[in-house]
């Protein structure tokens, strides 16, 4: 831990309603980018009298944020233990917490105890979500994950076997049956179990794959594969941790168009075309009698 303990509470700009004095803010850094960060992380970092965050996932620049004077506190080596006496300090001497997670706290990010930690103290908390890998890796590749008529869903999962077990019929090969666009956390280390199920769920050997690598850090990688040779992408690269991949036949899509920006859809704003409409209502026919 360093710095000094500061003043005892700082209301964040945008947040809303009377601010209690004591409380834990849990914060989505995004995937690495310091200016990834939304208004509202940064001002409730600002505003903290304790900024809690762990540099082995999150950039140091987020830490320019906070003010003179914050307790600054690396979560890298502090179990729940320590970080529940932090806690339980703020609650007792009317303090803010500003805790830094990576990516977005609803995926992966172990809030859920803290959360219900918070409830045991009495302590209030609230959620600042942040960008999460995935769609930074699609933002970096350039890609759409929804392509129409092709992929209109996005599975978020992790490949089962690892330190946290993967609940009954959630496995990768099950999942892959789906055939649409899948992202896959924390997998890297056991790539050739990965591309075995994906395989055995039904993605063809050439479906597109993008291995990304701490998107957008400095020293992020970004690589085009397939299915079929993601496993000795990974190794050549030897990729083991902090990997994302995005897998589905939406990766390579093009000379599709949503219905959103045609001139035969109409919505509140905007009329359609009639001889437009008409036009999309016979295609949208045709597609259905081709079928799957």
């Amino acid at each position: 831990m360093t710095g000094n303990t500061a003043p005892a509470h700082h209301t964040p700009t945008g947040a809303t309603g009377p601010q209690p004095a004591a409380k834990v803010w849990f914060i989505g850094a995004g995937p690495g980018a310091a200016d990834l960060l939304t208004l509202r992380a940064a001002a409730v970092i600002a505003a903290a009298d304790i900024v809690i965050w762990a540099s082995s996932l999150v950039s140091a620049d987020v830490l320019d944020h906070a003010r003179a004077g914050a307790q600054i506190v690396d979560s890298a080596a502090l179990p729940l233990e320590d970080v529940s006496a932090l806690y339980a300090r703020a609650l007792a001497e009317g303090l803010v917490v500003a805790r830094i997670h990576s990516g977005d706290p609803a995926l992966w990010g172990a809030v859920q105890e803290q959360r219900e930690l918070c409830d045991e103290l009495g302590l209030p908390h609230e959620t600042v979500p942040g960008v999460s890998a995935y769609s930074a890796v699609a933002a970096v590749a350039g890609r759409e994950l929804t392509i129409p008529e092709l992929a209109q869903s996005v599975i978020l999962t992790r490949l089962g076997g690892g330190k946290t077990p993967m609940p009954p019929g959630e496995e990768i090969a099950g999942f892959a049956r789906h055939g649409t666009t899948m992202a896959v956390f924390l997998s890297a280390a056991r790539s050739g179990q990965l591309q075995a199920e994906l395989l055995e769920g039904g993605y063809p050997p050439d479906t597109p794959v993008l291995v990304a690598y701490r998107a957008t850090w400095p020293d992020e990688l970004v690589v085009d594969c397939t299915v079929g040779t993601l496993a000795e992408t990974v190794r050549a690269r030897k990729l083991w941790k902090h990997t994302l991949f995005l897998v589905g036949p939406a990766l390579a899509a093009s000379g599709t168009r949503s219905h959103l920006y045609h001139p035969g859809h109409f919505h509140g704003h905007r009329r359609a075309e009639p001889q437009a409409r008409r036009d999309l209502r016979a295609a949208d026919a045709a597609l259905r009698e081709a079928g799957p």
